[in-house]
């Protein structure tokens, strides 16, 4: 999950090139770089920004309620 100016999003935890984390990798406003080969997605669209990968990451749902964030997966 992200937050991207006060917006939360939730795509994939594993990357679509080689199967690693991508919560270990780095976000950079919208694009998160995923550690081991350097493979950049887009957090609201899952989109592949910069391979290797080419597959892009899925995306889910994410709402507020009741103080609490609801990931529909």
């Amino acid at each position: 999950m992200a937050n991207v100016e006060g917006t939360y999003y939730a795509i994939g935890d594993i990357c679509t090139h080689m199967g690693r984390l991508l919560s270990g990798g780095v976000l950079r406003g919208e694009n998160v770089t995923c550690s081991c080969h350097m493979s950049v997605f887009n957090v609201k669209t899952g989109a592949v920004v910069k391979g290797p990968a080419r597959k892009p990451e899925p995306t889910f749902q994410v709402k507020i309620e009741e103080g609490q964030l609801l990931v529909n997966v």
